[in-house]
């Protein structure tokens, strides 16, 4: 007989059954409570809500553990490309040298925006941030191929994949042309989409460093997936009303935006612009920190699931260790995070309270390094979560049983009036 929990409530008693993952990870099926009791769960910002099962990224807040489909994110990093990562996240493998060729040949053909979709760049102002830009952008897609936005077939499926991908490296690009006043350009020659964002972005005169190069694909790649985040949570959302591909992600990159998340590195970096514009020493920011003085936080520390040291976070520190080395830079900002971490560890105030460098603290300052501007932060991390956001919705979309989403709530107004 299989485990489960009993629940004495309303005059009943109820056997509700225990599911467990493939890493045993634990939850309580209360999908009859309702009907059963006509109760619901109280669950502010769903931190302990399991809205369906996945088998796309395990992750372990307490251990401090990130795998994308069993390969921990250490290895895709050290050993792996974007396009590689991607391809595994979606398939569920990684891919042989000819399945790579098809995927990367899929992607380059969708690269170009039609015509008509770069009048929408020309019309508006040089200002706009980016992330108006590709969120526009990507939801126009829907217009510009509709021959791909059927989610019950699969061939069409396929090529909506290849065409948001390869259309998000684009708008990525073109979003930092457009705000520097500079025309288009698309690579010249075939290149890795690392590569052909750097040329896209700085022109095809850049002469791409391949240490520079890998950089970016570890980039990307510790952004692919991170469970049932913020955005992957509003994409499945949105894609359970049976939304196509592009109307999912549209969302997503919104949910992505918010300060909270995908603009966190945006954040950190103007933090330690503050901190050194107005002289302040690292551990004196901190003390302030503690005593909660209006608008000072400390950026980059902490995290919603992770109660250990992020693991991104080591990888993208070590980057960013070998970056300032290899280009001979001594950043400020970067002398300051490396205070305010070595002095915040050694405080029993945070890290009593689990609050350790996340993924966010450093990689603003990789950024900085190789010159791609603060505004750019955040539709990086779009670029990057782009396969795992495909391949929830595709996840989802392949479940037979699954519903579309209608969180429930305690009513507080008034009664009938």
């Amino acid at each position: 007989m299989s485990e489960s929990a009993t629940l004495n409530l309303a005059g009943k008693t109820l056997n509700l059954p225990i599911l467990e993952g493939t890493e045993n990870e634990k939850a309580i099926d209360i999908s009859a409570l309702r009907k059963e009791t006509g109760f619901v769960t109280f669950d502010p910002g769903y931190g302990n809500t399991c809205p369906s099962k996945s088998s796309i990224t395990f992750l372990n807040g307490e251990a401090g553990a990130l795998r994308y489909r069993g390969y921990t994110i250490a290895e895709l990093c050290e050993k792996h490309t974007f396009e590689e990562a991607s391809y595994l996240t979606l398939y569920g493998e990684l891919p042989t040298a000819e399945q790579l060729a098809e995927f990367k040949s899929g992607v380059n053909a969708y690269s170009k925006m039609p015509k008509q979709l770069e009048k929408i760049f020309e019309a508006y102002p040089d200002t706009i941030h980016p992330m108006v830009m590709i969120n526009v952008l990507t939801s126009s897609l829907s217009a510009y191929f509709p021959e791909v936005t059927s989610i019950s077939d699969p061939a069409q499926v396929e090529k909506a994949t290849q065409v948001a991908i390869g259309q998000m490296l684009t708008f990525v690009a073109f979003a930092y042309r457009k705000s520097i006043g500079a025309s288009f350009e698309y690579p010249t020659e075939p290149c890795s989409s690392a590569a052909g964002l750097l040329k896209m972005m700085f022109g095809n005169d850049y002469v791409v460093d391949p240490d520079v190069e890998k950089v970016i694909d570890e980039l990307l790649i510790l952004h692919v997936d991170h469970e049932f985040n913020c955005s992957t949570s509003a994409v499945r959302l949105i894609g359970s009303s049976q939304a196509n591909l592009f109307a999912s992600v549209s969302g997503g990159i919104s949910a992505l935006w918010g300060p909270l998340h995908g603009g966190a590195n945006q954040a950190v970096v103007e933090m330690l612009q503050f901190i050194h514009e107005n002289n302040i020493d690292p551990q004196e920011y901190l003390e302030k920190v503690k005593r909660k003085e209006d608008g000072i936080r400390l950026m980059g520390f902490g995290h919603r699931v992770y109660k250990n040291y992020d693991p991104r976070a080591r990888i993208i520190k070590k980057t960013c260790d070998r970056v300032m080395a290899k280009l001979g830079k001594e950043d400020p900002l970067l002398a300051i995070a490396q205070k305010l971490e070595a002095a915040a560890l050694e405080d029993e105030y945070f890290t009593s309270r689990k609050l350790y460098p996340n993924v966010d603290f450093y990689s603003g300052i990789v950024y900085r390094a190789i010159k791609i501007p603060t505004e750019m932060f955040t539709p990086l991390f779009a670029l990057g979560r782009l396969p795992g956001w495909i391949a929830h919705w595709r996840e989802q979309n392949s479940d037979p049983k699954a519903r579309i989403g209608r969180p429930r709530q305690i009513y507080t107004g008034e009664t009938q009036r």
